[in-house]
């Protein structure tokens, strides 16, 4: 029998498309609440909340609700980042623990130091930089160490059709007439949300044959911003030799970015997850599908 399933920050880029991904894989029982209608860091509001949904069923969590301001957290974001990134979890695997329900805690890439040359394992050293990534960081431990059933899936380099991301932000310079300079000294893996959607749903249909733990899921192969911006001019009909390379020294920001943010998918893959399509492959759909507009 298909689980109940909550999604927190229901009305994010990825909250969006993991209802409508539950719905294709026939979950008929979907509360999809956005940050105002539950608020993750209000520990008896989650409480309440679980307890509503997962009444007379299996209930599965998935954590969509995060503070993703990476910058901002640096300068003056800190404790707004704590709690919904670390407090939040730590709040909603309490309330798993105590209601017997799954929760799947979505993380990041800016847990690790970024200073390797092979891809990030997920049993590799965690080694935050940033005040994101520590409060990352901390949500994956508190889950991790609450006794709930946990899978923590980092992922890296989302994009979708709803909100701020870099593809849409390249796919509306592209229309206009200006070269543009993107950093080529970063590499990752760009993903789509829709797809990693598609991954944490098939995972939550599995969370009882899937052993706990940490797991990483993005669309396959890699590339830099800069390979990932001239597909995207590519991918809207625009010249690609507008963009140009530069390094990250020339564009410092508040939060530095891990030069390496390639997820290795070895467990997921393992765990007889669907892997993910290529990243070009992934890129081209969501064009055809409109993700690139706006």
């Amino acid at each position: 029998m298909n689980p109940s399933l909550l999604v927190t920050g229901a009305n994010g880029q990825l909250g969006r498309d993991l209802v409508a991904a539950a719905a294709r894989a026939g979950i008929t029982r979907i509360h999809a609440p956005g940050s105002v209608e539950l608020d993750v860091t209000d520990s008896a509001a989650v409480s309440g909340a679980i307890s509503w949904a997962g009444r007379g069923t299996r209930l599965v969590v998935i954590n969509a609700a995060a503070y993703t301001a990476v910058d901002a957290a640096e300068r003056r974001g800190a404790a707004r980042a704590h709690a919904v990134n670390a407090q939040g979890p730590a709040n909603l695997a309490r309330a798993c623990a105590d209601h017997r329900a799954h929760l799947v805690q979505v993380s990041t890439d800016y847990v690790f130091a970024g200073d390797g040359v092979e891809p990030n394992r997920a049993h590799d050293p965690t080694v935050p930089r940033t005040v994101y990534g520590r409060s990352k960081l901390a949500g994956e431990l508190a889950v991790l160490s609450s006794g709930a059933s946990v899978h923590v899936v980092r992922t890296a380099w989302l994009y979708g059709a709803h909100g701020s991301n870099f593809v849409r932000t390249m796919a509306r310079m592209a229309r206009g007439p200006d070269p543009v300079r993107v950093v080529d000294d970063q590499n990752g893996n760009p993903t789509w949300t829709a797809d990693l959607a598609d991954g944490l749903i098939a995972l939550a249909l599995a969370v009882n044959r899937v052993p706990a733990g940490v797991l990483h899921c993005v669309n396959t192969g890699a590339t830099t911003w800069f390979g990932l911006a001239r597909a995207v001019f590519a991918e809207v009909g625009a010249d690609p030799g507008r963009v140009r390379p530069c390094r990250t020294a020339e564009f410092p920001r508040p939060a530095p970015r891990p030069a390496n943010s390639v997820l290795d998918t070895a467990g997921w893959a393992g765990a007889g997850l669907p892997e993910l399509r290529h990243w070009r492959a992934a890129l081209h759909a969501a064009s055809a599908a409109g993700a690139l507009a706006g």
